[in-house]
């Protein structure tokens, strides 16, 4: 964040090894480096955005396929758990904040990436041929949609196909927030 802390989820399981999905989560770096529990009971918290003003976090929990939001104290802990947005049919992973408080949401089961607005309406949806794994927006005014796409996030499929890729679109509503 602007303070320089970090923000650090994990799978909460092995998936790899075919291990069932269970709750994760959400670790705290301080800038000095201690540690602590932000947020637990989280589906594989993943992408993450930072509202412009600082107090807002926004997470994409995978297995939970919805956006989940926290107040952000100045002291980086993180209060008021709230659904942000619940997705139907597509699974949050790489995420994205635009200036009008939307979040671009790349779902590699549905091959695309998603406009959303808090609530869940789906303003906006851009298909892909290989799955969307993250996505952020870039360039000069920030307008640029850049799309990190595959066949899979399975690294030996990845050296096999040689699929992957960075896409992108220009859109109307440029980044904002952190990342």
């Amino acid at each position: 964040d602007a303070a320089g802390r970090a923000y650090v989820g994990n799978f909460g399981f092995d998936m790899e090894a075919g291990a069932s999905p269970s709750p994760a989560e959400l670790v705290l770096v301080q800038p000095d480096g201690s540690i602590s529990i932000a947020a637990d009971e989280l589906s594989f918290p993943n992408g993450t955005v930072i509202t412009p003003d600082g107090k807002t976090m926004i997470i994409g929990e995978s297995m939970g396929a919805r956006l989940t939001a926290f107040d952000v104290n100045e002291d980086g802990t993180l209060t008021n758990r709230r659904m942000w947005a619940q997705l139907e049919g597509a699974i949050p992973d790489g995420i994205c904040l635009d200036q009008q408080g939307g979040i671009w949401v790349a779902s590699p089961n549905s091959h695309e990436v998603l406009h959303v607005l808090e609530g869940g309406e789906v303003t906006d949806r851009i298909t892909i041929e290989n799955k969307a794994y993250a996505c952020m927006l870039g360039g000069e005014t920030r307008n640029r949609l850049y799309i990190m796409t595959s066949v899979s996030s399975s690294n030996e499929k990845c050296v096999k196909y040689k699929t992957a890729r960075v896409e992108y679109v220009d859109v109307e509503i440029p980044g904002a927030g952190l990342p």
